[in-house]
């Protein structure tokens, strides 16, 4: 008999207590799925856009309407706010990536080089550098002030979904619906690395604010990587479905959104999923219209913000009256938790 506890066994950490997650508040006003969110980077506001073709620009503390965006001529599937200019990138069927100044709330800036719908968008940290990919298989990486096309990051053999940029290598990572992850050399716009594990078609992308990790999703399967070559960390198991985002926050909160309208809560550390729920219908919506499409944590890592086939948007805040003992860790240390 081994002498050390299951539960000691190196390799899989206890998993953190967190407090489960409740809805606080619904936002209506899109006519169309909200299929793309952004926060802006002092926390005041946030940006929604939809199947109805609108940009909307919330009020974070109440959750009203300040500003209506209209100009594209198609879904709404991207969006980016700048941490240093006073600028709103956004991106859409209609092929179109533009820059909004939100000075004068007009578009100052077109970014023309896609063949067909822009699905996906991420700015890089500290250049003035747009990332956006889409259905043409390609990421184009611009200059933001002479609209360049820099460099065009091909390799994938199918849509890009979507994409995230950060301040160290990889500089730019991609999820497929070509089942692959790509890690990206951005001064030379060339691929670093390829993570073939997937077995269906990547949807979603999420970075670790302060750790350099990250997670992928496609149906059935989320996994986690570390930076900056992708080497394998962990399978986070039990979200049976098409997942169509994910997002993290620096407390460690893993949240992935379904086709289906499900969600769950996981502990970035150790993988356990600490709530899984569906989300709250809509009175009147269809059993079709829910679905989790967009999601976000506010930069306080105390909202989750999620865009919604029902045409909502709704607002999820952690249970300050849970404590560990009223919802308690769940937990069985497995082997499962390592296999590719």
């Amino acid at each position: 008999m081994s002498l050390i506890r299951r539960s000691d066994a190196p390799g899989q950490p206890r998993p953190d207590w967190h407090p489960p997650w409740k809805l606080m508040r619904v936002i209506s006003g899109h006519l169309g799925w909200v299929r793309a969110l952004a926060v802006e980077p002092d926390n005041k506001w946030f940006a929604s856009g939809a199947g109805d073709r609108n940009i909307k620009i919330w009020d974070m503390a109440t959750g009203s309407l300040r500003l209506t965006l209209t100009g594209h001529i198609s879904t709404v599937r991207g969006l980016a706010v700048s941490p240093r200019h006073p600028y709103l990138f956004s991106c859409g069927e209609d092929k179109m990536v533009k820059c909004w100044d939100l000075e004068t709330n007009k578009v100052i800036r077109h970014y023309h080089g896609h063949l067909s719908g822009v699905y996906t968008m991420a700015l890089h940290p500290t250049l003035d550098v747009l990332v956006t990919g889409g259905r043409d298989g390609v990421a184009r990486v611009w200059d933001m002030r002479t609209r360049a096309n820099v460099h065009v990051l091909s390799g994938h053999t199918g849509t890009v979904s979507d994409l995230k940029c950060q301040e160290a290598d990889p500089q730019v990572i991609t999820g497929s619906l070509d089942s692959t992850v790509r890690l990206w050399d951005l001064a030379a716009g060339k691929t670093m690395g390829v993570l073939t594990h997937h077995k269906k078609g990547v949807r979603a992308l999420a970075t670790h604010p302060t750790e350099f990790t990250f997670a992928s999703g496609s149906t059935g399967s989320i996994k986690q990587w570390k930076c900056p070559e992708g080497a394998f960390m962990q399978n986070f198991e039990g979200h049976n479905a098409i997942i169509n985002t994910l997002s993290a926050n620096h407390e460690n909160v893993l949240f992935s959104g379904g086709d289906n309208g499900s969600m769950s809560f996981w502990d970035w550390k150790s993988g356990y999923r600490f709530q899984a729920q569906d989300t709250v219908a809509q009175p009147g919506s269809l059993d079709a219209e829910s679905g989790i499409m967009s999601s976000v944590f506010d930069h306080s890592g105390t909202r989750l913000i999620c865009g919604e086939a029902d045409k909502t948007i709704k607002i999820w805040k952690p249970d300050n009256e849970a404590t560990p003992e009223t919802h308690p860790i769940v937990w069985k240390p497995t082997m499962a938790r390592r296999k590719f």
